[in-house]
């Protein structure tokens, strides 16, 4: 927690100040998540203050919002790209990255917890935008675009959070993922500069070749590159208590008549329809199962 203040104070994300008459502050509070690798080993415990964004108000503290959300197709396009061509493929992670945008707005804040202040009653007036806010993502991936674009990216029209960078002799390409990037291309020395200009703006941390990304383990052979959900499927099995149970060829009745029952006592919506999301997201990997997870996703 203490070091999370730091990074904001020195970032200079708010100034102290006294709250204008007229003006409501939104609240704040401290997000603890233990962050894993891979193997399931830990690989991290963080502390994240978020800012209670669902208290904005529309056309007050927030105009345009945009969620950064690269497509998986596009991924996978890239992966078989450095595949087939024999690219260089390495993973980046900005740290604090929505720290980085600047808010247009007039945005206050409570001080969060642990913060030392210098007279009682003051507020935070957000100069930058902050992990919860609703407009956070879209002020981060406007900086980020401008940086790349003045750098020779080509932004592609297909997926906004493609960039591609061309010459006569090299192809690079970047895909970003919210605070995740991937970097892509056939010519080391510009993966090296990218990463170099990245750091200086963002301070960014190098997390080697390509290995876990968007809950899919990635392995890359002479032969190719294998992506799987295997530490991914067995949280879900953790999660429902499933991990010592029987496989099933077939998941699913062979009389389906049951499930349309009315008169049933309903389940928990709640569990339910987060469970389907979370198999929704798992036959991206596993299309066996995509019958089966379509059918009961019409009762969430």
């Amino acid at each position: 927690m203490n070091r999370e203040i730091q990074a904001l104070e020195n970032n200079k994300t708010w100034y102290l100040t006294d709250l204008p008459d007229g003006k409501r502050p939104i609240g704040c509070k401290w997000v603890f998540k233990t962050k894993y690798n891979a193997d399931g080993t830990i690989e991290k415990h963080k502390a994240r203050l978020v800012a209670k964004g669902y208290s904005q108000l529309e056309g007050v503290d927030y105009f345009d919002t945009f969620s950064l959300m690269a497509k998986l197709t596009t991924v996978r396009i890239i992966l078989a790209l450095a595949a087939t061509r024999d690219w260089y493929i390495y993973q980046l992670d900005v740290d604090n990255a929505f720290l980085h945008g600047n808010l247009n707005e007039e945005v206050y804040m409570t001080p969060p917890p642990g913060l030392k202040l210098t007279k009682q009653g003051q507020v935070c007036r957000l100069t930058k935008s902050l992990y919860g806010l609703k407009q956070a993502s879209r002020q981060w991936f406007g900086k980020l675009s401008s940086f790349l674009l003045n750098l020779g990216f080509v932004q592609s029209n297909s997926d906004y959070s493609l960039f591609t960078y061309k010459t006569t002799s090299t192809f690079t390409a970047l895909l970003v993922y919210v605070d995740d990037i991937i970097l892509a291309g056939d010519s080391m020395d510009i993966i090296n500069k990218t990463k170099s200009m990245l750091h200086q703006t963002f301070k960014i941390k190098d997390l080697g070749k390509l290995k876990y990304f968007l809950s899919f383990e990635i392995s890359r052979t002479k032969k190719g590159i294998h992506m799987c959900q295997r530490t991914y499927t067995l949280d879900i099995l953790n999660e429902t208590g499933m991990v010592n149970n029987k496989p099933c060829q077939t998941p699913l009745m062979s009389d389906i008549k049951p499930l349309f029952d009315t008169n049933k006592p309903p389940c928990n919506a709640d569990s339910y329809r987060r469970l389907i999301g979370k198999l929704l997201y798992l036959t991206n990997s596993g299309p066996d199962i995509n019958y089966s997870v379509h059918l009961l996703s019409q009762f969430v």
